[in-house]
């Protein structure tokens, strides 16, 4: 194996643990964002005891099912890091040069824009379709809030995919998949234009305080988390179906779980937990976006990129977002777009 490889290797695995330190860290709002979603879908909630928002999970997951129950789910959203990478650097180049091959993006934008979305649409698409059941797995077992294994629906990661592939087969392991494409798009084409649009809006993009990239990088993530978040919600209600027969089946396709939400619960619980998933990027984007300006980070960045061709670095955003987006200030550059979600 040659040095370059070696080295690679190296920086991968240390991009693959400073990530799971930051999913780890997050994760108890993860869990707390996830059940506020999916509560109304759970069959395990009842009416009389769902929770009425962040604080009420907070306070009432470590009473009810124990402080370690925060980290529920947490394992497979870890090992998902490391497939998503090897799959973005092997399909990265691939699919830009398929939709981006031979475009200039300051006299063609629109076409450079479109071929942004399609190239992170399939690639986002291409990742899910290996990493999916990690995705499935990681929501359910968040979701499932019995207290001792003899009152939880699933002991574990492999015993969640066992069970539902048992029950439905492969399908079952990929219900949502849809929506999860189509929710990369969207988030691709805000994350754009409110970027674009913050761009603009600086007398010298190029060189741009860390202080404020920051505060951009926080917005812009923000606003495309919520613009996509309505998607998000609809495809983790659609997980929950899986292992269901019959009268317990409440959505029959993705489009009927649209309308329901919409009619029996409104508007706003397409946005439930979303609270929470704007509170849980400072510490995870904000803590590794300011952390990378450091020298050592830098010079893993560096030796990434001359690897790898530009890897994504940034690992904030790598759960929402996948393939890097070209020419942003610093901070900016190399978070990635696609939603893992």
């Amino acid at each position: 194996m040659s040095n370059q490889a070696i080295s690679f290797l190296k920086d991968f695995l240390a991009g693959g643990v400073a990530a799971a330190i930051s999913k780890t860290a997050v994760a108890p709002i993860e869990r707390v964002k996830l059940l506020l979603q999916v509560q109304h879908a759970s069959q395990q909630i009842t009416v009389e005891k769902q929770y009425k928002g962040i604080m009420d999970c907070v306070v009432r997951i470590p009473k009810e099912q124990g402080i370690i129950s925060f980290w529920r789910g947490n394992l497979a959203n870890v090992i998902r890091y490391f497939p998503t990478q090897a799959l973005n650097f092997a399909f990265k180049d691939k699919y830009k040069q398929i939709f981006l091959g031979g475009v200039d993006r300051h006299k063609q934008f629109w076409r450079y824009f479109a071929g942004n979305l399609a190239s992170g649409g399939a690639a986002g698409a291409t990742s899910l379709c290996f990493v999916y059941p990690l995705d499935f797995a990681r929501t359910r077992l968040a979701a499932d809030v019995g207290k001792g294994l003899s009152e939880r629906q699933f002991t574990g990661l492999g015993n969640c995919i066992a069970k539902i592939f048992k029950s439905d087969g492969l399908k079952g392991l990929y219900q949502g998949f849809n929506v999860s494409v189509q929710g990369i798009i969207i988030y691709r084409a805000a994350y754009f234009g409110v970027y674009d649009t913050a761009k603009g809006m600086m007398p010298d993009p190029k060189n741009v305080h860390i202080v404020v990239s920051w505060m951009i990088a926080q917005s812009v993530t923000a606003v495309a988390g919520l613009v996509s978040y309505p998607f998000d919600t609809v495809r983790r209600r659609m997980m929950m179906q899986s292992g269901r027969k019959g009268a317990d089946i409440m959505y029959k396709g993705t489009i009927d779980c649209w309308k329901k939400i919409a009619k029996d619960e409104g508007a706003k619980a397409f946005f439930k937990g979303a609270w929470s998933n704007v509170l849980r990027e400072p510490p995870r984007t904000g803590g590794q976006d300011l952390g990378s300006e450091s020298a050592a980070e830098n010079q893993l960045a560096g030796r990434l990129q001359h690897s790898c061709h530009r890897l994504p670095t940034r690992l904030g955003c790598l759960d929402k977002v996948g393939g890097p987006i070209a020419s942003f200030p610093p901070i900016l550059s190399q978070r990635t777009v696609v939603m893992v979600v």
